[in-house]
């Protein structure tokens, strides 16, 4: 097993690679592990005709890793320009594409990946504001385009004039990098999705009979009403099950 560490940032000794480093750390001696540091190289896109020495190593590397972690700290609510070129120029080397141009996943599918961020940003309002969220969700964007299954993500917040890592972001990094030292297997989570599911439509029938029940005992003072029944609870239940989705699949990120 191989893991393969990606830095993104200006500062290849800041927070994030510090992050980075203690992910990487419970690997030692149990697998082996390198890092790119992005700023190395001169990264181009491919163009007819011409070679790409660069993304042949590039693309090498990632070919040869099981677990990608990848480490970009977040700058103007979005990821690294850095990041972000590499992600344009490695995006057909990544993905397949179809005779109507859409993308699939191709020989990197069914690796895992991790991701990791940092900002300026205090804890309490990246919690509410969700700053780093459009880092996560870029990440996963490509790496789920690619084919990869995500492991984990970490944020660190606070980090204008940090020089060193709180010691309770290492050992967050630190159990991260013991859960990917671990992760051997591809993704069978579906029985647990499929519970976490029925968890959430029961919870939501709960609630909205609960709250069609209040209705009617207070407002209407009414008997029983199959349309209103109906009707009610078919608008009361898609409000909230929209909205827990909406959370669960647009907004949950790690935020502290």
């Amino acid at each position: 097993m191989k893991i393969l560490g990606i830095l993104a940032s200006h500062d290849n000794s800041g927070i994030t690679a510090q992050m980075l480093a203690n992910v990487l750390r419970p690997a030692n001696g149990k697998c082996d592990s390198e890092t790119i540091y992005l700023d190395d190289y001169q990264i181009k896109p491919d163009l007819p005709g011409k070679s790409n020495p660069t993304l042949d190593l590039l693309e090498k590397k990632l070919s040869e890793s099981d677990v990608w972690v990848l480490a970009v700290p977040t700058y103007w609510k979005d990821i690294s320009g850095t990041m972000k070129n590499f992600f344009d120029c490695i995006r057909s080397r990544i993905v397949r594409f179809d005779h109507t141009g859409q993308m699939h996943p191709s020989i990197f599918q069914n690796k895992h990946y991790v991701s990791l961020t940092c900002c300026f940003t205090s804890s309490f309002e990246n919690l509410f504001s969700g700053i780093t969220d459009q880092t996560f969700k870029e990440i996963d964007l490509v790496m789920s385009a690619a084919g990869l299954i995500k492991v984990d993500e970490l944020v660190t917040c606070g980090t204008f004039n940090m020089k060193k890592l709180p010691e309770n972001k290492r050992q967050q990094c630190v159990k991260i990098g013991e859960k990917i030292v671990k992760k051997t297997r591809r993704d069978d989570q579906t029985l647990k999705r499929y519970f976490e599911l029925f968890s959430v439509v029961a919870i939501m029938s709960l609630i909205t009979m609960l709250i069609q029940r209040a209705i009617a005992v207070f407002w209407l003072d009414s008997g029983y009403n199959f349309w209103f029944n109906y009707i009610s609870f078919v608008l009361i239940f898609f409000i909230l099950l929209a909205s827990i989705l909406h959370f669960l699949t647009f907004v949950k990120h790690r935020r502290h």
